[in-house]
Parts: structure tokens; C-alpha cells; sequence
């Protein structure tokens, strides 16, 4: 669960107090903060299998883009900012940022070609609220990794299995494909990425 500390705020008031040094994370929610919980192993477990093998990826395509640790996606209009389990930076488009030299923010689709959201028990920010958010900033590509099937059926079906929802800008609307068991995954921003998703539930077990 994420324990939210109940007070309106503006994202410069949030910026200018979070993070803090404590070691926790937090986002904005429509002028809330929120404090994230500490993930469970097995959340962790699939974020670092998928940062190394993006980042293979990056490096041997020579592709500009890189895996921040800290940097917040600021959604356009409202007080919100989010911090994404694994966000794909496009380096060019950082001179056009207008929030990211003091603020280490980005808000512009250029500069975000993925953003992956890993599903713990807050399950509806990432099927609900991000969902619509990044689709308003026009993020190309936004993966929902549900390894624990934690969603409600109407997004991963019934019976409720671990899935992979990839959500594609289409027309300015995301379409979703979704893949399960020994599925590859299909990924416009990484198209040579060569794994099912049962790899990536699996990332504490299984060796590539």
C-alpha cells in the first residue's frame, strides 16, 4: 500500500521539499503527495532484469538514450509528477526541457520514447491515472508489468494471470497488446528485444 500524506501542494512546493534525504520515494498526485512503498523483492527482481537488458539494447544500437534513477515525469497542466520504474530518456530533447535543469523533469513525449510501471498493491495508479496521464503527454510506449496479476479482470481478464499490457500511440490514444506465459513481447521503441514474458516474471530465477 502507499501511505499518502494528505496536503495540497503545488509541483514546485513538491520539488523544492522531495526528495527528500530519507531514502523514500515519493509522487504527486493532483497536489498530493504520496509516499511509495518500500517494493517487495520480486518488484525489484523484474525492474533490474529489464533496466540491464534495455540497456544492453541502448548500447548496442548506439541508440542517444539512457535509464535516469530519480528523474519525474510531469503530466501537461494539473499538480501532478510521477516517478516510473524504468524511465527511457531521449538525451537530444533534454535542451528543450524546460524543468529539467533545475528540476530534473521532463514533460515532453520527445523525451520519453518508454516508460515501464512494475504493478504492486497501488495497482490503479498504473492502469488508471498513469495510464491517462502519459497517454496525455504523448509518451509513444508504456509498458504495465503485472507479474503478480494484481489488476482487475476487466484489464488482464479472467481468470486474472500475469500479464504484460504494452500500450502504443495510435492516432493520440493508446492501443494495447498484451502477453503472457512464453509470449515474446512486441515493442516498437525496442523491437529487437528478445524476450517472452515469462522471462521477465521470472527475472529472480531465470538466467538469459
Amino acid at each position: 500500500m502507499t501511505q499518502t500524506l494528505r496536503q495540497l501542494v503545488t509541483f514546485d512546493e513538491f520539488v523544492a521539499k522531495y526528495p527528500d534525504n530519507s531514502g523514500k520515494r515519493y509522487e504527486l498526485h493532483d497536489g498530493v503527495i504520496v509516499e511509495m512503498a518500500q517494493p517487495v523483492g520480486d518488484h525489484e527482481d523484474v525492474v533490474g532484469f529489464l533496466a540491464l537488458e534495455i540497456s544492453a539494447d541502448i548500447k548496442r544500437l548506439n541508440l542517444p538514450y539512457y535509464i535516469p534513477k530519480t528523474v519525474l515525469v510531469k503530466p501537461p497542466g494539473g499538480e501532478s509528477a510521477y516517478s516510473p520504474d524504468i524511465l527511457i530518456i531521449n538525451r537530444p530533447n533534454l535542451v528543450n526541457e524546460p524543468l529539467w535543469k533545475k528540476q530534473s523533469t521532463v514533460s515532453q513525449a520527445a523525451s520519453i520514447p518508454l516508460v515501464i510501471e512494475v504493478v504492486s498493491t497501488n495497482w490503479r495508479d498504473d492502469y488508471y491515472k498513469k495510464l491517462a496521464d502519459y497517454e496525455a503527454i504523448g509518451i509513444p510506449e508504456y509498458w504495465i508489468i503485472d507479474y503478480a496479476a494484481c489488476g482487475a479482470r476487466k484489464f488482464i481478464g479472467n481468470p486474472k494471470l500475469p500479464t504484460i499490457s504494452i500500450y502504443q500511440l495510435i492516432d493520440s490514444e493508446y492501443q494495447v497488446t498484451q502477453f503472457r506465459g512464453g509470449e515474446s513481447i512486441i515493442s516498437q521503441a525496442f523491437p529487437e528485444l528478445n524476450l517472452s514474458a515469462e522471462q521477465i516474471f521470472q527475472a529472480g530465477t531465470v538466467q538469459i
